[in-house]
């Protein structure tokens, strides 16, 4: 690998196994690498409340390869639905459990029966309120009766029917702060119901009231809108709204979203679709965002290797991190793609500053065979993400640098040739003028 001015380097064989240094070598081998331990289920569940926390452990028991943990989710999931009144979703997780965690978790149909007694009784008494709140014509008492209908239903998981109450509060909003109430609990079901189209109106409408926000409602604005865009993979936009998030968010969205998701989605997000100066400018020196960042050290050392082009290390970092993401239920689908683009990044930032590179090096830097990196580059020339040519018998990457000698010789005859045929072109005007050759309008009668 050589650079422009092909200096050697005593420190040459140590900045290109990492793609550039700039701390020393003792504190880049005593910084402690995450070891890809398990996940823990129960510290992991701890950051989550309501209808979330169960979802995501069974989305955890449906995606993990490990029996152990597969049966403490499903346990940890039975105990909170029996915390609740979701009777659907009680009998779902039974049934996946099947009787493997012995007789203390198996269909219980007497506090289902109890439950869905209750619930017929709440639901009467619900609409014998609201009926009468129409009669009155009390367009306060209306709101909260259709709000109460809509926690009524999403305590009992219809989703659907929750959401269309909510809504329907809409017509009897008095004041902004019913306003900003009625889209946050549309905002929540339809992140539950996996309707990200409703997420980005609603946040919209509520951004759009003509009070200000209060700074935790505005923190969970941003968060709603943060999953929408990554839904619909839009990951710079993603980042940005991660990014925005303040710490006056707290644990106050734990039905939704942890803060150490802010974090890591934000991050990897901004990884995958900034630039350098991006990176540097609106991640590694905003403030706001690193406090998130203190919470998921691992996440912000991958940040920080990847903008100083320690590689090998950022890419350690990602890979002992992938097999918990797989498990996140808003990220799960998005790991593939988001790791490519990453390392595609990385790749083509290592290749700038030279004029070639030798694969075997570079392939040492990217944990991989020189065969995959060779195949990998070929994509990355093809896709003209990066200016070179390989050398497949002697493995090395020949940048193709601008001729600017030849580019600025080019610029100058291009000039030269335009300057010739706007003179000429004076010229013939001033003769054609001189010698009344001009065609003069006739004049109209």
């Amino acid at each position: 690998m050589e650079g422009e001015d092909d200096s050697s380097n005593p420190m040459m064989e140590e900045i290109y196994a990492n793609g550039g240094d700039d701390l020393s070598s003792s504190t880049r081998k005593s910084r402690p690498i995450i070891s890809s331990e398990q996940l823990d289920i129960e510290a992991y569940a701890g950051l989550y409340s309501g209808r979330t926390k169960i979802m995501r452990l069974m989305f955890i028991a449906g995606h993990c390869d490990n029996p152990a943990m597969q049966m403490e989710a499903l346990r940890m999931a039975y105990d909170e639905i029996k915390k609740g009144e979701n009777t659907q979703l009680f009998r779902e997780v039974v049934k996946k459990i099947d009787g493997r965690l012995g007789p203390n978790y198996d269909m219980d149909n007497v506090w289902c029966d109890a439950i869905d007694r209750k619930a017929e009784q709440r639901k009467e008494k619900l609409e014998s309120e609201l009926n009468s709140y129409r009669t009155n014509l009390i367009k306060e008492s209306i709101r909260m009766g259709y709000n109460d209908f809509g926690d009524f239903y999403s305590a009992h998981g219809a989703l659907g029917e929750a959401f269309k109450s909510y809504v329907r509060t809409r017509d009897y909003c008095t004041t902004s702060k019913h306003i900003i109430q009625m889209c946050l609990s549309a905002i929540l079901v339809s992140i539950e119901m996996g309707q990200f189209t409703h997420v980005t109106s609603y946040v919209n409408k509520a951004e759009q009231t003509p009070e200000s926000l209060e700074p935790s409602i505005l923190a969970k604005l941003r968060c709603a809108a943060g999953l929408s865009y990554l839904e619909a993979k839009k990951y710079k936009l993603a980042a940005r709204k991660f990014l925005e998030v303040g710490q006056e968010l707290g644990n106050s969205y734990s039905d939704v979203i942890a803060p150490q998701d802010v974090a890591t989605y934000g991050g990897l997000c901004a990884l995958a679709s900034f630039d350098r100066t991006e990176l540097k400018n609106k991640v590694i020196d905003n403030i706001n965002f690193r406090n998130f960042l203190e919470l998921v050290p691992e996440v912000r050392e991958l940040i920080n290797d990847f903008y100083s082009s320690h590689y090998a290390s950022c890419l350690e970092y990602l890979g002992n991190l992938k097999q918990n993401l797989l498990l996140d239920i808003h990220l799960h689908d998005h790991v593939g793609m988001l790791y490519d683009q990453i390392r595609n990044k990385a790749l083509i930032q290592y290749t700038l500053p030279f004029v070639s590179v030798d694969m075997r090096m570079m392939a040492d830097a990217f944990k991989t065979s020189i065969a995959g990196l060779e195949k990998e580059l070929e994509a990355l020339i093809t896709d003209n993400q990066i200016q070179a040519r390989i050398d497949s018998h002697n493995k090395i990457l020949y940048a193709r640098h601008a001729d600017q000698r030849n580019a600025t010789f080019q610029r100058v005859l291009q000039t030269g040739n335009e300057f010739d045929q706007d003179a000429r072109s004076m010229l013939l005007r001033k003769n054609l003028l001189k010698h009344e050759y001009n065609l003069k309008a006739s004049r109209k009668l």
